[in-house]
């Protein structure tokens, strides 16, 4: 899609101009080691990402209006900022030593200074990028009813997030935890914030009410984000890690139980290879590669492609129905989960 492409270049483009200035908004006079977070921060914000949530935010005006829009980067600034906080604390609780190909910011720290400073350090550094989140909406120039109820939408998704994180975490503590509460896992913390919330930003930003269809967005965002989690879930077993910028195979050896994990323990044959492996740090590639072809054999990966494509056409057909959009607008929503399906086509 041309247009994810100029949406990803523009939110880029608004992300280098907010942090270049941000040392000298933001910065106290003494200090060292704020400095260091605002660069970490920035690290990771600029190293990549499929800018899934600016590309929504910026369409979500495109559903109002072909003009151009004043506040949609300010919301932009604020999915994006949110979610580096989500991906620092994330890295922590994982102890995760990358992210997008670079080190993650909790072993960044970790290279210049001893836990327990570098952990504390990556927690500090993480929250301020929620809290600079919010700052970047109440500072769209937009009349002020805008900015607060955009305000209300992304703080309502970070506590969502936050929640979809203590409910992660039961998950993976949950041995026989079934489908609908993966569901719900994912709904907390994938689709309400990534697909929903900036829905909502770009709707508020163009002058529309979101409230006035609530019911078809948040269809639209559970099926779109259930997607795009289990699509995620199959690339971590069954992706290229030269594209996705994360080892293979990083799920099974944190012990998450996501989708992929879920589809495994309920065949026989990869059961018996996943069991000793799930949660074991140092299980090896040769390991993990047997497991994939396993899988591959026993028609589990091809049984997760048709359920990934399933929530994506489910997510086309609901977009297809907006008519009281622009056309030009829902066709964005309409293609995007099918175009999604590529990258595990």
């Amino acid at each position: 899609m041309r247009s994810l492409y100029a949406y990803r270049q523009r939110a880029e483009a608004a992300l280098v101009r907010y942090f270049d200035d941000l040392p000298d908004r933001l910065l106290p006079a003494a200090g060292r080691w704020p400095a260091r977070s605002v660069e970490l921060l920035r690290d990771l914000t600029l190293r990549g990402g499929k800018r899934l949530r600016a590309a929504v935010v910026y369409a979500a005006a495109g559903l109002v209006t072909g003009a151009d829009v004043p506040g949609l980067d300010s919301a932009v600034l604020g999915v994006e900022l949110l979610h580096t906080h989500g991906l620092v604390h994330d890295d922590i609780i994982d102890d995760a030593p990358t992210r997008r190909g670079g080190p993650s910011t909790y072993h960044a720290y970790r290279a210049e200074v001893a836990d327990p400073e570098a952990r504390n350090l990556a927690i500090l550094a993480g929250d301020l990028a929620a809290f600079l989140s919010v700052r970047a909406v109440l500072d769209a120039p937009v009349p002020a009813g805008v900015r607060h109820a955009m305000a209300a939408v992304l703080t309502s998704a970070a506590a969502d997030a936050v929640l979809g994180q203590i409910l992660d975490l039961e998950r993976d503590a949950t041995p026989d935890a079934d489908g609908g509460f993966l569901d719900v896992v994912t709904d907390h913390k994938s689709a309400r914030y990534s697909i929903l919330a900036p829905l909502q930003l770009g709707l508020l930003a163009a002058g529309a009410e979101p409230g006035d269809h609530e019911e078809e967005l948040r269809r639209y965002a559970w099926s779109a984000g259930i997607y795009e989690q289990m699509r995620d879930d199959y690339l971590d077993l069954f992706g290229d890690e030269s594209v996705t910028g994360k080892p293979v195979g990083g799920d099974l050896r944190a012990g998450r139980r996501t989708y992929v994990v879920r589809a495994l323990l309920e065949v026989p044959e990869t059961r018996r290879l996943l069991q000793p492996a799930l949660g074991d740090p140092a299980v090896t590639p040769e390991v993990v590669a047997e497991l994939r072809d396993r899988a591959i054999e026993h028609g589990i990966a091809g049984r997760l492609r048709d359920t990934i494509r399933h929530h994506a056409e489910t997510a086309a057909a609901e977009a297809a129905t907006w008519r009281w959009w622009r056309t030009e607008g829902t066709a964005f929503f309409r293609d995007l989960p099918l175009v999604s399906m590529d990258r595990i086509s």
